[in-house]
């Protein structure tokens, strides 16, 4: 069973920085495309980041290019999302999650991200 915790989110002032981690248990993980969902209040959920496995090519969300930055470590099964220059509108629940063969898709719990003005 594949299970992904995620970590690092909280409340940081507009202008600031956050970093989520997420680490996978179970599965291959080097074989995944992982990446970054996030929903805020009222809205629809959207991708934010992902990372393909096979060549590492990185897709980004138009609002955060040039401000977020993902990453994995496949020793460590471990995705990350370094973001930066932090906005009011980022503020939403930030999900880790998975894709095998485009098809398997799995999913953490989410973490919150709050940012105030």
């Amino acid at each position: 069973q594949v299970q992904l915790a995620e970590s690092g989110g909280g409340l940081v002032q507009a202008g600031g920085s956050l970093r989520l981690s997420c680490v996978v248990s179970g599965g291959t993980f080097s074989r995944y495309d992982m990446g970054w969902f996030r929903q805020a209040p009222g809205k629809e959920r959207e991708l934010v980041a992902r990372i393909r496995w096979n060549d590492g090519w990185i897709y980004y969300l138009d609002s955060v290019k040039g401000r977020f930055t993902a990453s994995r470590d496949d020793a460590k099964n471990t995705v990350y999302l370094q973001m930066n220059s932090l906005r009011p509108e980022d503020t939403a629940i930030y999900y880790c999650h998975g894709l095998l063969h485009g098809t398997f898709n799995f999913w953490g719990q989410g973490t919150q991200v709050t940012v105030s003005v």
